[in-house]
């Protein structure tokens, strides 16, 4: 019926893998909840340790640190069930009927689901307002935002897919850690003409990155995106921001943009930095390091 995966590393995925369990014995659905951690040598595995005491449940622990697009294969290679749901390790689900919903969407029809996301509403500490603002705004969207531009809102982090679907798509193991795996991946769909769905079973996200954590990693995202850019995984026009370097380059801009970057650069991070983040200022950020890339 049911095959629930979830990667890790380096996070007490326990209390999840509880709420899920019980969610699936109260429904009296065949399934199995497979966790597998990527070498992370993390103490909180021994926590971790605790789900292969339960029923239709397992907890691995790789040997060798394979990345976030090969261990979600691997889970799906694994798994014995034709549907698979995939969940990040740094969530929970926010309704008590979160494994009952997604089951009402299995049937015979070839689609993928996705549930959405939502973060904390009490404002956090200053050091985390940029990730908790950039996460309200561009990713906790309303149904009827994510129905609007259904691929790009789509994360990878809740949805629901046959492995029938998943096995013409899979997620793409020569990026490696390079980030935008969602983007790909929904490119990918979108490619292929893969019918997406959204419905309104969201989980929460569990922690924020610091500022200057997410600013690191928004950073390798960038990277990550001009490689898949570079290497034609995706058209420049799909994301916003990749569409517009493309105007940019059009335009042979890309020097100028980039020497205003490196001298703006200070007082943009700066203002990220700020207890009011600006998210226009860090699309303007993103794009400026996009142009610095050779």
């Amino acid at each position: 019926m049911l095959s629930i995966l979830i990667p890790t590393y380096n996070y007490n995925v326990y209390p999840l893998v509880l709420e899920l369990h019980k969610q699936c014995l109260e429904c009296q659905i065949e399934f199995e909840i497979l966790v597998q951690d990527d070498a992370s040598k993390s103490e909180m595995n021994l926590e971790n340790e605790k789900i292969n005491s339960m029923s239709n449940c397992s907890f691995k622990i790789l040997e060798l640190n394979i990345g976030r697009s090969s261990i979600r294969n691997l889970l799906a290679r694994q798994s014995k069930f034709e549907n698979l749901l995939f969940l990040d390790a740094d969530t929970i689900p926010i309704g008590k009927d979160f494994i009952k919903s997604y089951v009402s969407n299995i049937d015979i029809d070839e689609k993928v689901v996705y549930g959405g996301i939502k973060y904390q509403k009490e404002r956090p500490a200053k050091d985390e307002l940029l990730r908790w603002v950039y996460g309200n705004k561009r990713e906790a969207l309303s149904l009827e935002k994510r129905n609007k531009n259904q691929y790009l809102s789509f994360l990878t982090l809740n949805f629901l897919i046959k492995k029938s679907i998943f096995n013409q798509v899979k997620f793409n193991e020569s990026i490696q850690n390079l980030r935008h795996e969602d983007t790909l991946f929904s490119y990918d769909l979108r490619q292929k003409k893969i019918k997406l769905i959204h419905i309104e079973n969201p989980v929460w996200h569990l922690g924020l990155d610091t500022s200057l954590i997410f600013i690191k990693k928004s950073e390798e995202a960038v990277i990550g995106l001009k490689n898949l850019i570079d290497s034609k995984n995706i058209d420049s026009s799909y994301t916003k921001i990749s569409s517009y370097y493309k105007k940019i380059k059009f335009y042979r801009l890309t020097k100028i943009i980039a020497f205003t970057f490196r001298i703006t650069k200070p007082i943009l991070k700066k203002q990220l930095l700020s207890d009011k983040p600006s998210l226009i200022i860090f699309d303007l950020y993103r794009l400026g390091y996009l142009c610095c890339l050779k």
